[in-house]
This record gives structure tokens, C-alpha cells and sequence, in this order.
């Protein structure tokens, strides 16, 4: 083969990556994905897409790599297949947010709206933790929750949070986190409870960033 003819071969098998990624619901799909191993029904059902759609996009995500499978009891879960897949989500999304101003303008108009523009840092966090100032509430469904969470944080899942709105006192800070940058479930959390009466700000990072901040930096709320 010719050195062009191999060269081209070898641009073509990496396009072949990036096209798996220039799908919306696929980049959704691998933002769940990062909270942990999931099903096929409970991915739908998070990104409202059809089962046999769900699929689809699950098979062109394998194919070129960045998912795989593994078999619990019945049920088969995908997870992304390596840390490194994981990586070029955050890289990718830090891309689009850094060279795409309408992505900023998209979430900033929401956000002003919601009334949840400023978010809580993790150093404002781990302080206010430290001197038991603030309760943190994970709002991801309770299967994410039980995948992995940020250490002391409590399961309010958004869909239940106006049925367990009593259960939380009025006379200390609440700061909910979801999936990530993209996730606005903290946001409708953080909504509702300023409505009612508490004091309630969003972590600037979900949980799966969190976590990898942990990794690399080696610290832990």
C-alpha cells in the first residue's frame, strides 16, 4: 500500500471516532454514561429517546469503541470503555463551551431565568462543609446515586424533591449538584427551593467532573 493510501486509511478509522461523537444524543448518552454503568431502558428513559433508538446509538458507540458492555444478571449495562474515553467527553465539551459562544449565551439565559446564574465553587464547598454550614443534595436519580456520589452528600432525587421539601431545615444552605455542565437538574432544584423559602445554590461541577478532580488531585470533600 502507499505511504498516501495508508495515511488516508488511518484518518479515515479515526473519523470514524468523531463521527460516533457528532450526534446530540449520542453526547447525551455518553454524559450519562460518565454517572456510571446503565441498561438500555434506563438510558432511554433519561434521554427520552425509544428503546430501538437508545440501541442504535449504543451500537455506534461500540462500534468505534467508546462503549462496551457487561452482563448483570439478566440485563446487559453499557459503561464507556476506558478512562480515557471519559477524558475526551470533558475535553470535547470544554471545546464547545470555549469556541462555541452560543452554548454560554444558551445556558446563561436559562440560568438568569432560574435565578441560579452564581454557582457554589468546590473550595467554597469543602469550607462550608467543614464548619457543617451547608447540607449537599445529590439530585440525579437514586441509581446514579447509589453508582457513586460525592462523599457526605444526601439522595434528593429532583423528581421527589417537592414530596421531601419538609424533610430539610430552613437555617443552613443547600447546594445541589447533578451530572455535570450540561445537567440542568440542579438548577430546577435550586429554582424550587429558593420558591419555598431556602437558601439553595448549584455546585459548578456534577458529579462526574467532581470525582475526576478527586482522581487527579488526590483530595476529597
Amino acid at each position: 500500500m502507499k505511504t498516501r493510501d495508508f495515511k488516508t486509511s488511518l484518518y479515515k478509522e479515526m473519523a470514524a471516532v468523531t463521527k460516533a461523537l457528532g450526534n446530540p444524543n449520542r453526547l447525551e448518552i455518553l454524559d450519562l454514561l460518565a454517572q456510571g454503568p446503565a441498561p438500555v431502558e434506563y438510558i432511554a428513559d433519561n434521554t427520552t429517546l425509544s428503546i430501538a433508538n437508545t440501541s442504535q446509538h449504543l451500537q455506534v458507540l461500540k462500534s468505534a469503541g467508546l462503549t462496551k458492555t457487561e452482563r448483570k444478571g439478566k440485563y446487559i449495562y453499557y459503561k464507556l470503555s476506558n478512562e480515557q474515553v471519559f477524558q475526551t467527553w470533558c475535553a470535547l465539551r470544554r471545546l464547545g463551551f470555549s469556541q462555541n459562544s452560543e452554548i454560554n449565551t444558551l445556558l446563561s439565559d436559562y440560568r438568569r431565568k432560574k435565578g441560579t446564574l452564581q454557582a457554589i465553587s468546590t473550595d467554597q464547598l469543602i469550607d462550608k462543609m467543614k464548619r457543617d454550614e451547608v447540607i449537599l443534595l445529590d439530585v440525579r436519580p437514586e441509581e446514579e446515586y447509589k453508582n457513586g456520589h460525592i462523599k457526605n452528600a444526601l439522595s434528593y432525587p429532583g423528581k421527589d424533591m417537592k414530596a421531601r421539601m419538609d424533610e430539610l431545615p430552613k437555617d443552613k444552605e443547600i447546594v445541589a449538584y447533578c451530572r455535570g455542565p450540561l445537567c440542568l437538574m440542579a438548577d430546577e432544584t435550586v429554582e424550587l427551593l429558593n420558591k419555598n423559602g431556602f437558601s439553595a445554590s448549584r455546585l459548578d461541577k456534577g458529579y462526574a467532573e467532581r470525582m475526576n478532580a478527586e482522581r487527579m488531585n488526590a483530595e476529597t470533600v
